[in-house]
C-alpha cells in the first residue's frame, strides 16, 4: 500500500506546457488511494482543461476566488483549502509563480491557498533550460528552501522549445516516487518492526466443536494497519476472524489454537521492537481432543480442561530491548488485576478494557481503553473508535522512543 493512501493532497497547477502531464499525475494519486483537490491558475487552463482533472480527481477544480458568471456564487475559501491539505504540490511551478511564491505576490487563488497552507509544500519546477538557470530562479530555490517548501527537481530532456536540457518538469511517475520516498523517511515509525496478535483462538473439543470467545479480531487488525501507515513493518499473527489484509507491509499468519499462536510468536519475537499482544487467547483448552464427534447420550457431559500456554508470560521472560505491550479484559477490579499482569508478565504497558464500559469489547466498532504503565501510570481515554484507539496506542509507541532515542 503506497504511503500516499488516504492521505489529502492540495495540487496547483500554474501556466505552463508541462500542466498537460497533471491529468496523469492526477490518475496516479487515485491509484495510490489519495483525495485530490485541484487548483489551476487562469493561465494554466490553456494547456489542460478543468474538466478533465475534475473527472479525474473526482471534486471540483477551482481558479478564481468567486465564480464571475453567477451572482449567488460563494467564494472559494482560500484558507480553508489550505487547512484541508496533508500536503501540497505545485506542478507545474513555472517561473513565474515561483517568483510570487517567493515574493507573496498573491494575484490569484494557487497563491493565496499556498500562503495559507499549514501542510508541507513540495513544488516541481518546470522552465526552458536558460530559465532553469538563471540566477534570479536558482535565488527562488533558494529562497523557497528556506520557507521549509521542497522542490522535485526538474529533469533533462527535449524541451517546448525544441532545446534539449534540464528545465523539464518530472515525469508524474517520478513526482510519485519522489513524495513517497520523502514522506516514507519522515514516517516516525519507519525500520521498525511490530508484531501484533489478534483475535480469538479455538480449542478443539472433537472434529466439530470448539472453545472459543467472541473476540472479532478488528481491534488487533487495525492496530496493525496504524503501525504500517507510521511506517513499521507488521507481523500480525491472528487467530480465527473473517478480517483481511490487502496491505503489502502486514505480513498475515494464520492460526488457529493458542499453541498455534504461541509457537508464532516465539518464532518471530527475537526479530522484532515491539511487540502488541492483543489476541483473546483461550486460558483453557481440552485436555483430549476426541477423534470422532462426540454422540449426544447422557443428560450431563463434562471436560476435562488444562491451562494454555501464557504467551505474553513467556515475551516477558523472552524480552530484551523489546517494547512489550499487553491487553487485559477484566469485569471487577479492573484497575488492580491490570497491575498484577503488569509485573507478572513484564509487560511495558498495558491496555485495559472493562466490560462494564458501554461500547467496549468484543464485537463492537468502539472501545474504551485504559492506559497503565509498567511504573503504574494510569491513563483512561474516552470512548473512540477502534481506529482512534489504534493510534493512540501506536502513539504510545512513538514516545517510548522518542524518550529513549
Amino acid at each position: 500500500m503506497s504511503v500516499l493512501s488516504g492521505k489529502k493532497i492540495l495540487l496547483g497547477i500554474s501556466g505552463g506546457i508541462a500542466a498537460y502531464k497533471t491529468a496523469s499525475l492526477v490518475r496516479l494519486f487515485i491509484k495510490a488511494g489519495a483525495h485530490v483537490q485541484v487548483i489551476m491558475t487562469p493561465a494554466s487552463k490553456d494547456f489542460v482543461t478543468p474538466l478533465t482533472l475534475s473527472t479525474l480527481s473526482k471534486n471540483p477544480v477551482y481558479s478564481t476566488f468567486y465564480n464571475e458568471d453567477d451572482d449567488n456564487e460563494q467564494w472559494n475559501n482560500h484558507v480553508e483549502l489550505g487547512l484541508w491539505a496533508d500536503l501540497m504540490l505545485i506542478a507545474p511551478a513555472t517561473a513565474n509563480t515561483l517568483s510570487k511564491m517567493v515574493n507573496g505576490n498573491c494575484d490569484n487563488l494557487l497563491i493565496a491557498t499556498y500562503l495559507s497552507a499549514k501542510c508541507p509544500v513540495y513544488f516541481a519546477p518546470a522552465m526552458d533550460l536558460d530559465m532553469y538557470k538563471h540566477p534570479s530562479t536558482i535565488a527562488s530555490f533558494q529562497t523557497l528552501k528556506q520557507f521549509g517548501n521542497t522542490i522535485i527537481p526538474a529533469e533533462s530532456g527535449e524541451l517546448a522549445s525544441g532545446l534539449s536540457g534540464e528545465g523539464r518538469m518530472a515525469e508524474p511517475e517520478n513526482i510519485i516516487s519522489f513524495l513517497e520516498n520523502d514522506l516514507e523517511r519522515q514516517l516516525p515509525l519507519k525500520g521498525k518492526r511490530i508484531l501484533i496478535t489478534a483475535g480469538p483462538t479455538y480449542e478443539s473439543i472433537d472434529p466439530v466443536r470448539f472453545i472459543g470467545n467472541y473476540s472479532s479480531g478488528k481491534m488487533g487488525f487495525d492496530i496493525a494497519e496504524s503501525a504500517s501507515k507510521l511506517g513499521a513493518t507488521v507481523i500480525l499473527i491472528s487467530g480465527p476472524t473473517h478480517l483481511n489484509s490487502q496491505n503489502s507491509s502486514i505480513n498475515l499468519i494464520r492460526v488457529t489454537s493458542a499453541q498455534e499462536m504461541y509457537d508464532a510468536c516465539q518464532t518471530h519475537f527475537k526479530e522484532v521492537d515491539v511487540a502488541i499482544c492483543a489476541a483473546a487467547v483461550a486460558d483453557y483448552k481440552p485436555k483430549t481432543i476426541a477423534s470422532q464427534k462426540i454422540k449426544k447420550s447422557d443428560s450431563e457431559f463434562s471436560i476435562e480442561l488444562e491451562k494454555t500456554k501464557d504467551i505474553l508470560v513467556s515475551l516477558g521472560q523472552m524480552k530484551k530491548n523489546q517494547f512489550l505491550i499487553g491487553f487485559a479484559l477484566e469485569t471487577e477490579n479492573e484497575i488492580e488485576n491490570a497491575k498484577l499482569k503488569i509485573q507478572k508478565k513484564n509487560l511495558d504497558l498495558i491496555v485495559l478494557n472493562s466490560l462494564q464500559d458501554k461500547g467496549a469489547g468484543f464485537a463492537t466498532p468502539t472501545n474504551k481503553i485504559t492506559f497503565i504503565t509498567k511504573d503504574f501510570v494510569v491513563e483512561p481515554m474516552p470512548l473512540k473508535l477502534k481506529t482512534e484507539v489504534a493510534d493512540d496506542i501506536m502513539n504510545k509507541v512513538i514516545s517510548h522512543y522518542e524518550k529513549n532515542s
